[in-house]
């Protein structure tokens, strides 16, 4: 049995019912997702900085100016990169819906053809594919929704937006880094260098039982996986800093 294609926003069927909202979570939109990798990669970068930095025994003050540092290029980088991802993928999208929609106007003989067999494909007998088909093709913009679904992979109404995921983005690095930067305001040498571990890794725990809230997936897996993947990257930077340190001081 073909499901139903739901109409996209503003279009009214008249005399059909809304269907009854499913509990889903949005996969889809870039904001969320932004927001995720992004205090996640904020948080691992300045907890890998603050430590490399560390490694190389400056002063507070040091620390702080690189940490700060490290939190404002991190973000700007970060919303300009998803902007940017996002700005191409959403033109790259809509530059197909528009060949669909003038391919649909010209040949929707041959768009008719292969939504049968799309759906012949998927087990559904010819005579039930013709008559699904036949009357989802009598509105264009049902026809375009589905066209764009079931050819594209694409929910027309469900893009994106750049601006959207951009300030995500920012937002949620400049949160994820600032959280392990904070004792260095009020602390110094050992204390801080704890407060930091302690702050990174609770962030850590945190951001693994995010994720593995919104992809349910068990949640001792994801968390060890987060602390992990920042213990290595942390560990890395602070050997590497300690290198540099050692030899500058020669």
């Amino acid at each position: 049995m073909v499901e139903p294609v739901a109409a996209p926003p503003g279009h009214v069927h008249r005399g059909i019912p809304d269907p009854p909202r499913e509990h889903h979570r949005d996969v889809q939109g870039g904001a969320a997702r932004a927001g995720v990798f992004g205090v996640s990669d904020g948080l691992i970068t300045n907890v890998s900085l603050i430590l490399g930095v560390v490694g190389a025994n400056p002063s507070a003050g040091i620390v702080r100016l690189v940490g700060l540092a490290g939190l404002a290029a991190g973000a700007f980088s970060m919303a300009a990169g998803e902007y940017v991802s996002m700005s191409a993928q959403s033109e790259l999208i809509h530059r197909e819906l528009a060949v669909e929609k003038e391919e649909l106007r010209r040949h929707p003989g041959r768009e008719r053809r292969e939504l049968v067999s799309v759906y012949m494909r998927r087990g559904v007998p010819r005579e039930t594919a013709e008559a699904v088909t036949e009357a989802l093709m009598k509105d264009p913009e049902v026809a375009l929704e589905v066209h764009s679904r079931e050819e594209l992979g694409v929910d027309p109404a469900r893009t994106g937006s750049p601006v959207a995921a951009a300030l995500a983005s920012f937002a949620s690095f400049a949160v994820g880094a600032l959280l392990p930067l904070l004792p260095w305001f009020f602390l110094t040498g050992i204390a801080a260098v704890v407060s930091s571990i302690v702050l990174g890794t609770l962030g850590c725990v945190v951001v693994g039982a995010g994720v593995a809230y919104f992809a349910e997936r068990p949640y001792p897996r994801t968390v060890l996986r987060q602390l992990l993947i920042a213990a290595a990257a942390a560990a890395a930077t602070f050997a590497v800093g300690r290198l540099v340190g050692g030899i500058t001081a020669v």
